[in-house]
């Protein structure tokens, strides 16, 4: 119990350099034990970074070494995610897969059915239930600012109108490409979390950059079980991005513009360390409104450490998951009831035609 747990890290791009090793080698009870990467430049970059670490060419080897392992992350491309989470189970080692889980929510439950089967912990990173403005908007809701809420505005934004390569762009279904399943699956999961269940979906996907395959300009509408309703926009070609989220209660409002700082901190390769990590400059705060009367609110820390100190607690202490794998088909389920209605131009009633 006094050694920390062992972690493998599949894949060492963007969301495994940036996402998961700062917080792995950050967080009391884990250690990074070997990175997976076949990329040169990024076996290189992973030695520099992780100079504690081994770095491996091939997964195959990490399974070979899985006895001296506790948990593996897969931070790969998401066609991967399930053969490689499942692979991990089978080994009998604890799995942190990025988001999404999987390609469809059919694939996620038979993962998840697997790891409950052989008694192996599964969790989803969904690292923006730890944003600053989002744990704000959670925090107003529940201590009744805003009275019942109505709606739930929120959008991830940005102005990037030129094509990258990459598998992001790639529209083979298995790929999970396109920003209904990159940010979709953080705003999704963010309205699920606020507002419950959903019983209806209507979608907008669109392709606006010259010649994209993938969706890039996206609007999802949800209806909930309790009446309130979401609207989420996510777009790679918004000039000027409209607020970060506004929630609209029968009591008040609450607007916040701008994104949470903790990943422009991480790619500029800051640390989750220390006091003031994830807090936010007041002159970022949001707004609360009430009868006209309009007022900052200091906003809540942005959390993402509390993610891998869940992981540490539920292996450690048998606390609950950090993100529970049903949550996470919930969320696909959605998305899978998105494309569905943007395809077939009507609202999806979800759990039926």
């Amino acid at each position: 119990m006094n050694e920390p747990l062992r972690v493998g890290l599949i894949g060492y791009g963007l969301a495994g350099s940036t996402f998961h090793a700062p917080f792995i080698s950050t967080t009391a009870g884990l250690h990074l034990s070997a990175v997976v990467t076949a990329n040169p430049e990024r076996q290189d970059q992973a030695r520099r970074d992780h100079p504690g670490a081994d770095v491996l060419e091939r997964v195959e080897d990490l399974w070979a070494r899985a006895a001296d392992l506790d948990l593996v992350v897969v931070a790969t491309p998401n066609r991967s995610h399930v053969p490689l989470a499942t692979a991990a189970i089978e080994a009998g080692l604890a799995v942190v897969v990025d988001k999404p889980l999987a390609a469809t929510a059919a694939e996620a439950a038979e993962l998840a059915r697997l790891a409950a089967e052989r008694g192996v912990p599964l969790t989803v990173f969904q690292n923006r239930r730890w944003d600053s403005d989002f744990r704000t908007a959670r925090r107003l809701v529940t201590d009744g600012l805003l009275g019942d809420v109505l709606r739930f505005e929120s959008r991830y934004e940005r102005w990037r109108p030129q094509l990258k390569a990459g598998w992001r762009e790639h529209d083979d279904p298995a790929e999970a490409g396109g920003l209904l399943y990159d940010l979709g699956s953080h705003l999704v999961d963010q309205a699920l979390q606020l507002l419950g269940p959903v019983t209806q979906v209507y979608a907008e996907l669109d392709r606006r950059r010259p010649g994209a395959r993938v969706d890039d300009d996206v609007f999802v509408a949800l209806h909930h079980v309790g009446g309130a309703r979401s609207h989420l926009w996510m777009s790679a070609v918004a000039a000027e991005p409209g607020p970060r989220l506004r929630l609209l209660g029968d009591r008040g409002a609450f607007v916040i513009h701008g994104m949470d700082g903790q990943e422009e901190v991480l790619r500029s390769g800051g640390l989750p360390t220390g006091p003031d990590w994830g807090r936010e400059p007041a002159e970022q705060w949001g707004r609360l409104i009430v009868d006209g009367h309009s007022e900052a609110v200091p906003s809540e820390p942005g959390a993402y450490p509390d993610f891998y100190a869940g992981v540490v607690a539920m292996l450690r202490h048998g606390a609950p998951s950090p993100v529970d794998p049903a949550e996470a088909i919930a969320a696909l389920t959605v998305l899978e009831a998105a494309r569905r209605s943007a395809t077939e131009q009507r609202v999806v009633i979800v759990g039926g035609a």
